[in-house]
């Protein structure tokens, strides 16, 4: 990531359905992994950015120590059992035009299928699709309305229907099947 970008994330900095703030700190899964799976099923999913503290968006940067902490295997292996499907997300380190560097996580949407939490945490719990709404604050967040839940199952119908596409099966207005004829009218 390079400057210009992160210059990008961080001027005006605002928590938004798709980007989230955190202060410095070393990687620790229980501070992260409900944002991580709450990213993974927003539309085009989001990023968190480590450096910049929560409440008041103030830029403080991570210590190389604690950016040499977010390494992706032992991320991703201490996220998987937490989420179903998985979440694939990589990260980045980004120095800003100051010379303060951040670590950004950046999580991709889900496919087909949204992300549901398969285990208890400190912050989690399981059978829990937890979601960030452009209806309400910007948190992560369990699914607290139809409107969102209906965003969540809608995109995953488009999905499934990609995945099918694109292993050869097509969807035709044409003439339906009359299965009641075949019954003969049993």
């Amino acid at each position: 990531m390079t400057t210009e970008e992160i210059e990008a994330l961080l001027d005006g900095a605002e928590e938004t359905d798709r980007l989230e703030f955190k202060g410095a700190m070393n990687w620790n899964k229980n501070q992260l992994v409900k944002d991580i799976l709450a990213m993974a099923n927003v539309q085009d999913g989001g990023r968190i950015v480590i450096g910049v503290e929560d409440e008041t968006f103030r830029r403080e940067g991570v210590s190389e120590e604690q950016a040499g902490t977010y390494k992706i295997d032992d991320m991703r292996d201490q996220i998987a059992p937490y989420a179903d499907p998985k979440v694939i997300f990589k990260t980045h380190s980004a120095t800003d035009r100051n010379g303060l560097r951040y670590v950004v996580i950046d999580v991709s949407p889900f496919e087909d299928q949204p992300v549901i939490c398969k285990r208890d945490g400190s912050d989690v719990q399981a059978g829990t699709i937890y979601f960030r709404s452009q209806a309400q604050k910007p948190q992560s967040a369990r699914v607290s309305n139809a409107t969102d839940m209906r965003e969540i199952v809608d995109r995953a119908v488009v999905g499934a229907m990609r995945r099918q596409q694109k292993l050869g099966f097509t969807v035709s207005a044409g003439k339906t099947y009359d299965y009641d004829q075949e019954l003969g009218g049993l």
